[in-house]
């Protein structure tokens, strides 16, 4: 029985090691004892013992043990080792000191763990495999502003204080939302429908926490996200953990770009993965979070209220995500290792202002930054087309000031004016939203 192939995907990797290392120490014989290669193989056999013990003890990783199996047995002299991975700066096969800048550090998997590049895509490639197999990607969720919103509690303002009579028990965190963490000096509020979220979702996707906070920290986060350790496991990853330092990135997390999806309310978080992204519209519950960023408006604990579960953003992200795997999922399964999760995010998100042609007015000073706006290439992103000039197929135009000439023309025309935010709202809500929300009111004067 190969464990890479018939290991379930929740299965802890204790399980994998156990069945490993009990084929390995069951298979000796007195048959075994007369080969002259007897004393080698036995040499073997005890290397696969002492690795996957030692790995047992802080991994997870649905691939990580079986994968390991294969590469023991191919290593079969010192001097032919291919140094897959170390402990600290031995080789976890041969013993060999290594240099401290080897391979690529997986410590939230097992401190001191470092697995050689060519291993890692040997890893992620196995790990595709059993996750397809089990109809399955790979979904990594940023902590804060996403999934909840954590204040400490010196930075509470008096109209919070009513907060800390209302919190949920640590004893059962699977129902509650607000915590109060008095080892952290710290009060946490989960998102409304995150609970819903994480079940439903961990039915399509193998689960990656993946946060800018420290360690200690993100442990804390998961407990109350994941208190059975259903979700995500020892998959829980920090800035201590990532590789370049302020940056998030795929190449600490054990699965195939193609098959990632990555949820954050922070872009520049993810340089290299942009395709990968879903962008989260921010969740600001405390009021430290909304000073954060320079919101001078109060907060939705000082305003006494909060998002909606039906149609908040967790919600409204969950219906992407089960469209992306519905797509991914419903084709002949003979090609779904060459597909892609970026190819289908870009058709859902081409749908969004599909029909929608568009026409800027003082959004951008001038054409060269219009052509470069971030704004403009939202808007082909999400499906519309973007002209420069007007003429009757126009639809909308955009704009935060209803006294231009071009304003003037779309009333005129009866064509939607509508604000900035308006593009904003779609691509948050994977939707085009009623202009009548967004639309640019006259001054009176006007």
């Amino acid at each position: 029985m190969s464990l890479v192939t018939d290991s379930p995907v929740h299965s802890s990797s204790s399980d994998d090691f156990a069945t490993f290392l009990d084929a390995s120490l069951d298979s000796d014989s007195s048959e075994e004892a007369e080969d002259p290669n007897h004393l080698e193989t036995q040499r073997i056999k005890r290397c696969k013992v002492e690795i996957m013990e030692n790995v047992e003890e802080g991994s997870e990783s649905t691939s990580l043990a079986p994968s390991l199996e294969q590469t023991v047995e191919a290593s079969i002299k010192k001097d032919a080792c291919t140094h897959p991975g170390s402990f600290g700066e031995m080789c976890i096969l041969c013993g060999q000191r290594l240099d401290d800048k080897f391979g690529v550090t997986f410590g939230y998997i097992h401190k001191g763990l470092r697995l050689q590049n060519d291993e890692v895509v040997r890893l992620r490639d196995t790990d595709m495999k059993n996750l397809l197999r089990h109809k399955k990607l790979c979904l990594v969720l940023d902590l804060d502003h996403t999934l909840l919103n954590s204040t400490l509690l010196i930075e509470m303002t008096s109209e919070e204080e009513y907060l800390k009579s209302q919190t949920d028990s640590l004893q059962d965190v699977s129902k509650g939302s607000l915590f109060m963490l008095d080892s952290m000096d710290m009060m946490t509020k989960l998102r409304p429908f995150v609970h819903t979220f994480l079940k439903e979702a961990s039915e399509m996707f193998e689960m990656y926490i993946y946060t800018m906070g420290d360690r200690p920290y993100a442990l804390e986060m998961a407990k109350l996200l994941d208190p059975q350790r259903e979700y995500f496991s020892s998959r829980v990853i920090s800035r201590d953990d990532s590789t370049h330092k302020h940056q998030k990135g795929l190449d600490v997390v054990l699965g195939q770009e193609s098959a990632a999806l990555i949820l954050d309310d922070m872009e520049i978080a993810w340089p290299k993965h942009k395709e990968n992204l879903i962008l989260m519209e921010r969740y600001h519950f405390f009021a430290s979070s909304c000073h954060q960023y320079g919101f001078s408006c109060k907060s939705l604990s000082e305003l006494k209220t909060d998002e909606r579960e039906t149609d908040g953003a967790l919600a409204t992200v969950l219906k992407v995500l089960k469209q992306v795997h519905k797509m991914f999922f419903d084709e002949l399964e003979e090609t779904l290792f060459d597909r892609d999760v970026r190819k289908l995010l870009k058709l859902i998100k081409k749908e969004v202002l599909k029909g929608c042609k568009l026409v800027f007015s003082l959004v951008f000073p001038t054409r060269f930054q219009a052509d470069n706006h971030n704004l403009w290439k939202l808007a082909e992103d999400l499906g519309a087309t973007c002209l420069t000039d007007l003429d009757p197929s126009v639809t909308h135009v955009i704009s935060k000031d209803a006294g231009t000439e071009k304003s003037h023309w779309a009333v005129k025309h009866m064509k939607f004016l509508v604000h900035p935010r308006w593009i904003e709202a779609a691509n948050y809500m994977w939707q085009k939203q009623p202009e009548e929300k967004y639309t640019v009111k006259q001054k009176k004067n006007q």
